[in-house]
């Protein structure tokens, strides 16, 4: 009951990855992104210790492929998860274990890959990557909201989402943007709205980190 996306900038480098779910907090769980080394999406019967672990495979070395096949050798509960890495040099893998049940698809393109499971139909991955590739000229935030939203007019999971989040992780040890929707009737619409509200700001508030004085 879940679709996400990541995604690799070519100009800049940038990871950005995006999801939403019908259940509460979902930012909190399933994107991972690490400066230099890439991104990870852990769902379906989610464990949050893929995250981590698999950014670390991916800064000693790992390819996304090689990242993704350590994870699901590794996990005793493997049949249960859904994952998606995505390296440095925008490389994709994915692994949907064969016990989650419903609908589930995915898509990979140039330097991104779309995943979701207990979907209302199997568009819904590639609508996402469709919209984010379509985009390319714009930032990747907006990018991936278009994503998102692509996927929910695709059909989405066919039950009301309720939170949804987005992550662009630059050059920092913290990520240049990272907005979620924690619980709301219409989430995808709250996070463009905080988004929109946010994006003005967004390179002030990088100045100030990095140099106190700014603006």
């Amino acid at each position: 009951m879940t679709f996400s996306l990541l995604i690799r900038c070519p100009r800049t480098g940038a990871f950005g990855a995006a999801v939403t779910t019908s259940s509460p907090a979902v930012g909190a769980r399933v994107p991972w992104t690490a400066a230099g080394q890439g991104a990870v999406l852990t769902q379906a019967r989610t464990d949050m210790r893929l995250g981590p672990r698999g950014l670390a495979l991916l800064a000693s070395g790992c390819t996304a492929e090689e990242a993704v096949a350590a994870l699901v050798a590794t996990s005793p509960h493997r049949q249960w998860r859904q994952v998606a890495v995505l390296d440095a040099a925008g490389r994709t893998a994915h692994w949907t274990g064969p016990s989650i049940r419903g609908v589930l698809a995915s898509a990979e393109g140039p330097g991104c890959v779309a995943i979701g499971n207990i979907l209302s139909n199997d568009r819904v991955p590639r609508a996402m990557l469709d919209a984010a590739l379509a985009a390319a000229e714009e930032p990747l935030a907006e990018r991936l909201l278009r994503a998102l939203e692509a996927g929910e007019a695709a059909g989405g999971e066919g039950v009301p989402l309720v939170s949804a989040a987005l992550r662009v992780q630059g050059p920092h040890v913290f990520p240049d943007v990272d907005l979620r929707v924690d619980f709301s009737p219409r989430p995808l619409a709250a996070l463009r709205e905080t988004w929109e509200a946010y994006a003005p700001m967004a390179e002030l508030y990088l100045a100030r980190a990095l140099e106190a004085a700014s603006g």
